[in-house]
């Protein structure tokens, strides 16, 4: 299947090369989309640079930083006007292992999508302190509980769709911006009635740039994810009201 490979980028100029040049020595057939949100740092004319040296590299400007839900669903809209079967989402900053993509897309065949993990068997993280664990875990157990999935790394960003999930989706309606923009999908694909298979993966804190995890994209993430839950468990119970009295 041909793969698109989308990496958001905002000021990612030391690690973007790196992780492009790991990316195309471990899965040398994807095309890489990568999406720049006017970086000031001369990120996205380092793109341009690697897009001329690359045919399979390709650029995506953005005028603004617009979170990085924006940032995929851009990718995924160009991505969708052309013929990819599989999306692939991957972090510029070397958290995500590109020698671990394979991996995900070899279970793409048995899924609509993949999800690498953190905390299914298997799964771990490196060098990363301890209030980021306890907020990973504790917003996906919150998650997960609330919206009714069984995803063990609901929040995770390295991720597999194939092309059918992503065209079932309305992406015009998506509003969330921040991480909780990777729950929303997760439940939206669930809702589809959609398989979803995590594969377990090792994430490395970044060594390089700044974590773009703030306080409000943790409090943007909860509130949507209490609304979303909130929201389906009074469908449901309407759902049950209605089916009683006939």
């Amino acid at each position: 299947m041909k793969s698109l490979t989308i990496i958001p980028t905002y000021n990612e100029i030391d690690s973007l090369p790196t992780i492009v040049d790991r990316l195309r020595a471990a899965v040398p057939e994807t095309d890489v989309l990568i999406v720049d949100d006017n970086s000031p740092d001369g990120t996205g004319e380092l793109a341009e640079q690697m897009s001329s040296a690359d045919e399979k590299i390709h650029v995506l400007h953005r005028v603004k930083k617009d979170g990085l839900g924006g940032a995929y669903i851009a990718g995924f809209t160009w991505g969708l006007g052309r013929e990819y079967d599989t999306f692939v989402e991957l972090d510029a900053d070397g958290s995500h292992q590109p020698e671990q993509l394979p991996d995900l897309l070899a279970a793409i065949n048995e899924a609509d999508l993949v999800i690498g993990s953190r905390w299914v068997p298997g799964g771990s993280v490196v060098n990363w302190p301890l209030h980021r664990e306890l907020i990973s875990r504790a917003g996906s157990l919150y998650s997960r509980t609330l919206l009714g999935l069984r995803v063990r790394d609901i929040t995770a960003g390295f991720r597999v769709f194939r092309r059918s999930t992503l065209e079932e989706i309305d992406l015009t309606s998506i509003e969330s911006v921040g991480y909780g923009f990777q729950v929303d999908m997760t439940f939206r694909v669930a809702r589809l009635g959609k398989t979803i298979k995590e594969v377990p993966i090792t994430f490395v804190e970044r060594t390089v740039g700044e974590s773009k995890m703030s306080g409000n994209i943790v409090v943007e993430a909860v509130l949507n994810v209490t609304k979303w839950g909130l929201s389906a468990r009074a469908k449901a119970l309407a759902t049950r009201a209605r089916a009683f009295r006939r």
